[in-house]
């Protein structure tokens, strides 16, 4: 029987490092058997931007989207694509328009995860809009700011209800600093919540489909230094916990491509940052982790248009609620609950079946790939167009050095 092609769709804006990558192991997967006894390829194309027809047909099965959180345009085109075409989205456009920061915690809160305690405040300066200053005299309460926050406890922080990659946050110690910050706020809205002190480990999950990689966060360092390889650093309870918290808030929300941000306070899990439309999957920032994200976005995007996985836009929040709002279940229960509900999501088993029948041979691929003068072409292709000149040599003998000890503990 002939070879069934499928063509996934990449929506781009500045990286280049892991399309690259993701592009170089599609090629060297090349054809697989499937469940239906047909032959099946996966190619890539880099998703352009132009006037669309509501009516015309995508080309595309399947698309990793990495630029719609901030460009509008073809957010519209995957959502026209998603509801007219079938089109399988690895994050749905519609919850991370509607399902920001504010309504991810709100939601998981609900769900009884230790978010720390978060209160919104108005905006600082009138908006630009001629309804305001009526809206605002009639119905705007006064409030103090500094009772306000004394509700929250010092320190916390402040940060953009909808913010990412850190903009816009900042910690407040003391009243000075509040009204600084909320005075720099301008017209974003913010939230102040509660700062963990003390606590052991950050800890930052990236999950793509079913599976993922819990890596040691440090903010504190410069970009190619914040996560640390460490496979130890976490209990195997509280791994599993963060795991689960991670997928749970996925299949919550039908994103399948997305990481989460949780501290570890002694066995407490609080999580504090998890809606990232675009997951930081750069090769200067994972380094050691990078073959694993990428080996994971192939399996996932392979198993979904093989399989012919349906997109599933309408998310099913009442049968989480029935569960978060069940007294007689204790945390822990709770938790096991999430997690069927979440492999039931993700088909996990169906998945690992299938990764183990048709594509057991994805690690020696990504590793004879990682091995190969054509990765180390892109590394220092990457290093170069990231770094300044005289920073070349030490960023290249550093991620150099990382991805060597990938390949030993891999060999």
């Amino acid at each position: 029987m002939a070879d069934v092609e499928h063509t996934i769709g990449l929506l781009l804006g500045t990286e280049d490092d892991w399309p690259r990558a993701y592009e170089a192991l599609l090629r060297r997967l090349g054809v697989i058997k499937g469940p239906d006894g047909r032959t099946h390829r996966a190619v890539s194309e880099r998703v352009t931007i132009e006037p669309f027809n509501l009516r015309d047909k995508p080309r595309h099965e399947l698309v990793i989207d990495r630029l719609a959180y901030w460009y509008y345009h073809p957010r519209e085109w995957l959502k026209k694509i998603s509801l007219m075409d079938d089109v399988y989205l690895l994050n749905s456009p519609f919850t991370f328009q509607s399902m920001e920061k504010h309504a991810a915690y709100c939601a998981m809160m609900r769900l009884g995860l230790k978010v720390p305690e978060t209160v919104l405040v108005p905006y600082k300066n009138p908006l630009d809009n001629s309804r305001y200053a009526y809206t605002a005299a009639r119905y705007n309460q006064s409030f103090d700011l500094e009772a306000t926050a004394a509700q929250v406890g010092y320190p916390m922080y402040m940060k953009p209800y909808d913010g990412g990659a850190w903009v816009g946050v900042s910690k407040i110690r003391n009243t000075d600093e509040l009204h600084a910050a909320y005075d720099a706020s301008g017209e974003r809205l913010m939230h102040l919540q509660a700062s963990v002190e003390g606590y052991d480990v950050f800890a930052r999950s990236l999950t793509i489909g079913p599976e993922t990689m819990v890596m040691k966060f440090r903010p504190e360092q410069p970009m190619h230094s914040r996560y640390e390889v460490d496979h130890g650093f976490l209990t195997a309870d509280v791994g599993h916990e963060v795991v689960t918290i991670s997928r749970l808030v996925n299949a919550f929300f039908r994103w399948e491509f997305n990481s989460c941000e949780s501290l570890v306070r002694g066995t407490d899990v609080h999580p504090i940052d998890y809606a990232n439309a675009c997951p930081d999957v750069a090769i200067t920032s994972l380094h050691y982790y990078f073959p694993w994200a990428m080996s994971a976005l192939l399996r996932w995007t392979v198993f979904c248009v093989v399989t012919e996985r349906k997109p599933t836009l309408d998310t099913d929040t009442a049968r989480y609620f029935a569960i978060g709002d069940d007294p007689s279940l204790s945390y822990a229960e709770k938790l096991t609950e999430y997690r069927r509900l979440t492999d039931e999501y993700f088909e996990t088993a169906r998945y690992e079946e299938f990764c183990d029948r048709y594509l057991g041979n994805v690690d020696a691929i990504v590793y004879d790939w990682v091995t190969s003068e054509e990765f180390r072409s892109l590394l220092r292709e990457t290093v170069r167009a990231t770094y300044p000149v005289h920073e070349h040599e030490k960023f290249l003998g550093h991620f150099g050095g990382l991805i060597d000890a990938w390949v030993r503990d891999h060999s």
